[in-house]
């Protein structure tokens, strides 16, 4: 396997590339990687550019370097003199790396080392799922400085632990540990510890990695676009990715393999 290569993707942001598989760090350990307006843009461009790769990208691991923390929330210091228009247009941005998240066809774990507060959960919520070590700890604690979570804590929070857990965690504001978050379906993994936190992601993403490519992509959509929608809108989406899914030469190459009983395989078309 070839050595890992690593690029600078902006300010305090590193992409490093195994193969088909981004791991995209924040580096920002002396502020506990919070979400500044600048880190926010270079991590909106980083998905956006691993989106424009296709197929080339397989799956992503997000993660918070330095230990202590994946993002400890936003940056309140840049953030302490905004405007309310200032506020409305950092946290249209902060939608807007959760939408690029959710968009890229390509499955993201969230890796949790630590803490993941306010905007840190609201990220990692954004992916795929959340996969922890032991000794994180989760929560919105924004009313503690008057305010409420801004980048999709509202309305993600709910769909991961129901809306009662939800209001209770914003209302309160209080943190949980891996445990709690585990217990409620926040999380859906846990580690002892940050290498074995990586070494489960990936070992995840690998297992993926076997299936075809354009079905996973098309069932991230579905799942995506159909959350929150009745029932019967929410069905016609599964309907049309079920047809979308007869569109794709992995389709027809799994169950071709399936009736000749040999293993597929599948090319990503």
């Amino acid at each position: 396997m070839a050595e890992p290569s690593t690029q600078e993707n902006g300010p305090d942001v590193r992409v490093e590339r195994d193969g088909g598989i981004a791991i995209v760090t924040i580096d920002r350990p002396r502020a506990l990687n919070a979400l500044s307006p600048e880190v926010l843009s270079t991590i909106l461009g980083t998905f956006e550019a691993l989106s424009a790769e296709g197929s080339d990208v397989r799956g992503v691991l997000l993660s918070g370097a330095g230990g202590r923390a994946f993002v400890a929330g936003a940056d309140i210091r840049a953030m302490a003199q905004f405007t309310p228009e200032q506020a409305e247009e950092t946290a249209r941005l902060g939608h807007r790396v959760a939408a690029a998240i959710e968009g890229l066809a390509a499955p993201v774990i969230a890796c949790v080392d630590g803490f993941a507060l306010g905007g840190g959960l609201e990220l990692a919520l954004a992916c795929d799922f959340i996969y922890a070590t032991d000794a994180s700890s989760f929560g919105q604690p924004e009313v503690h400085l008057g305010l409420i979570p801004g980048f999709g804590g509202t309305v993600r929070l709910p769909r991961a632990v129901g809306l009662a857990r939800a209001k209770e965690l914003i209302y309160t504001g209080r943190r949980i540990d891996t445990a709690e978050a585990l217990a409620i379906g926040l999380v859906a993994r846990s580690f002892a510890d940050r290498e074995s936190l990586f070494a489960g992601a990936r070992a995840t993403l690998d297992e993926v990695g076997a299936n075809a490519a354009p079905a996973v992509g098309l069932a991230k959509r579905v799942l995506v676009d159909a959350a929150g929608r009745r029932t019967e809108s929410a069905t016609e989406l599964e309907v049309a990715g079920f047809g979308d899914a007869f569109r794709t030469q992995d389709m027809r190459e799994g169950v071709a393999a399936f009736v000749e009983k040999r293993e597929p395989e599948f090319t990503g078309a």
